[in-house]
């Protein structure tokens, strides 16, 4: 029965549960023993609160029906607050901390009828495409146990390939729910800004770093995205929710006439060549529908110098403080990024700025032209778990280590949303990501395009990931196989 309902999707789950047929005590009942089958291997869900998650399953059992989940139990990202559980950040300075109470958007979701089951693992801060930190350790790929999993929502998106979570909340500033997605095989979506209320303590007017949904496909993210989205008087740039909600949208037929794809976003990183190729695959699957499929590109030649400026400004306003305190027990990676942004000017902001919205308008007048820009969403392969991060591709030696993922940071630059989908597997069987790029608050149009493309070329993550089967550093089989 466990095994039945992990592979259920999301939406099935929520079916069920509304209909009576199923209770929340069920599936958290389900998601423990997955959790105790494969953590072990992957280590996604360091932090299990099942006790807490009983308790709301059992009041939700009699008045949850009528929310958006029914109690649908997901995990939470380590760098978001829940109440009574702890919450270290990823970093040894917050070791033991417990707040007494969720931030705005986890309470937001549990209105929404969500359990919360767990917090997933993260890299310190959420700094750095790699899984990993000095609390919990390494979060392990389930396709391969010795590859990484990418980040910063490398844990959420485990749980979402493991079949321990039916959805998964992340945040992404330059790819943190996009690049993990695309490494597991698994959909996320980086939101407009303001589309999810923010909880910055401390920058709240900044839209680099955003929240936004995870799932096993189109169609959950939707859901997902339906229970965080709206308007909250505590986050300045926060926007009602549309009046179609964005799970019906996934359903309805995106009338598209022509969409780009360039595997190298115009030349600014390179890219492996299989990856290349599996995307521009997956893309073409467009022309199916009548579409036009071509390759062109937005210009985002000051991507790199801009996001590198942009992204040590937003290290000082929301982590100075803790250099200073904790210089010596911050990972080398912050350090890095609060002392670059330290020493820039209002010269080298303001050109970085100008930058910005350069690029921003290039988008724009693109996509009149164009209903979709194209593009993978990571530019290789898994990588093996022992590096920090990916530092050459192709003979390109990367200035920093946050450059290798130069493909997503230039899109969180525009403000745009964008989708990783999983577009195939390569000839190792690793999961590869197309990353799709919308209009400014075009979530709608986005996952409508998604889901039917999806349904096109079909889903990579055709059952449940069993790290049982490769402890040894193999590839892993499906153990489940999804609902239909």
């Amino acid at each position: 029965m466990s095994a039945e309902l992990v592979a259920l999707s999301a939406r099935e789950a929520v079916r069920r549960l509304k209909a009576g047929e199923l209770r929340p005590v069920d599936l958290v009942e389900a998601a423990l023993a997955r959790l105790a089958a494969v953590e072990p291997y992957v280590n996604a869900v360091p932090t299990v609160c099942a006790d807490r998650a009983f308790d709301a399953a059992k009041r939700l059992e009699i008045r949850g029906r009528d929310t958006l989940l029914a109690g649908l139990p997901i995990v939470v990202k380590d760098l978001h607050e829940v109440g009574g559980v702890r919450t270290t950040f990823g970093s040894p300075i917050f070791h033991d901390h417990v707040p007494q109470e969720s931030d705005r958007a986890v309470k937001r979701l549990e209105a929404a009828g969500a359990v919360i089951l767990g917090k997933a693992n993260t890299p310190e801060f959420g700094a750095g495409a790699n899984t990993f930190n000095e609390v919990f350790g390494p979060t392990r790929n389930p396709w391969n146990t010795a590859l990484s999993c990418a980040g910063s929502s490398g844990g959420s998106a485990v749980a979402l390939a493991t079949g321990t979570a039916w959805l998964a909340d992340g945040s992404d500033l330059g790819g943190s729910l996009r690049t993990p997605a695309a490494f597991n095989g698994v959909v996320g979506l980086r939101p407009s800004p303001g589309r999810v209320p923010s909880d910055d303590e401390h920058n709240r007017f900044q839209t680099l770093s955003v929240r936004g949904p995870m799932a096993r496909d189109v169609r959950d993210c939707a859901l997902m995205l339906d229970a965080m989205a709206g308007f909250d008087p505590h986050d300045p740039l926060s926007f009602e929710a549309p009046r179609v909600p964005f799970r019906d949208s996934a359903e309805q037929p995106a009338p598209m006439r022509r969409v780009a794809f360039s595997a190298d976003l115009g030349g600014i990183t390179p890219v492996e060549p299989e990856v290349a190729a599996i995307c521009e695959r997956a893309a073409r699957g467009f022309a199916a529908f009548g579409v036009e499929v071509v390759e062109a590109s937005p210009d985002f030649s000051e991507a790199v110098a801009a996001f590198t400026t942009l992204r040590a400004e937003h290290f000082v306003a929301n982590r100075a403080p803790l250099l200073e305190r904790h210089r010596e027990r911050l990972k080398p990676e912050i350090i890095w990024n609060i002392e670059h942004g330290m020493a820039l000017d209002a010269a080298a902001i303001g050109a970085a700025e100008r930058a910005r919205t350069a690029m921003h308008r290039s988008l724009a007048h693109f996509l009149e032209e164009h209903d979709l820009f194209l593009c993978p969403a990571a530019i290789c392969e898994p990588y093996p778990i022992e590096q920090r991060y990916v530092a050459e591709v192709g003979g390109h030696r990367f200035a920093s280590y946050i450059d290798w993922v130069t493909c997503s940071y230039a899109i969180t630059l525009t403000g745009a949303p964008a989708l990783s989908l999983p577009a195939g597997l390569t000839r190792r069987g690793l999961p590869v990501g197309l990353q799709l790029v919308g209009r400014p608050r075009g979530e709608a149009t986005l996952l409508a395009a998604a889901a039917r493309l999806e349904d096109a070329i079909g889903r990579v993550l055709d059952g449940v990931m069993d790290p049982r089967a490769g402890n040894d550093g193999g590839a892993l089989p499906p153990d489940v196989s999804r609902a239909p």
